[in-house]
């Protein structure tokens, strides 16, 4: 009875590979199997890109975070400048006055100093004539205190 049972399944094979029918099957089954491969290849390329996507989306945060906290930034230097404004120039008023103050003084001592070098030149001059003077007669003397000598 086995052998039958064999016999028969090995002839139902034979006509099913005839007919095409095993063909058939076999070719489904190796396009099902392709199908499920290319499936979990894209399962895997997937899953290998989340962790990319996962940092870009990060990096893309980072980003934003920045770019608010730097418009942040400038909107408090905008008020912090528009509070010292009225400061800032109160503080320049101060320091052309100051600036003022000392291009007088400065004026004045150079006017100072140029009346000072003026009168030491006049007496240098003095000085000088007297020098002349005194040179001529000390020549006049020695010229006739030898011959009045001799």
């Amino acid at each position: 009875m086995d052998k039958l049972l064999e016999f028969g399944r090995k002839a139902w094979f034979f006509v099913r590979v005839l007919s095409g029918y095993e063909e058939r099957r076999i070719r489904s089954y190796r396009l099902q199997l392709q199908r499920r491969f290319e499936q979990a290849q894209e399962r895997k390329e997937a899953l290998r890109r989340i962790p990319e996507q996962a940092v870009l989306a990060e990096v893309r945060r980072m980003v934003e975070e920045m770019q608010t906290l730097n418009r942040k930034l400038e909107e408090t230097e905008a008020a912090i400048e528009e509070y010292f404004k009225p400061i800032d120039k109160q503080a320049e008023t101060i320091m052309n006055m100051q600036l003022e103050g000392e291009e007088k003084k400065m004026r004045e001592m150079m006017k100072a100093m140029h009346e000072q070098a003026l009168l030491e030149k006049a007496e240098a001059e003095k000085t000088a004539k007297a020098c002349n003077v005194d040179p001529n007669q000390h020549k006049q003397d020695a010229v006739s205190s030898p011959s009045g000598q001799a």
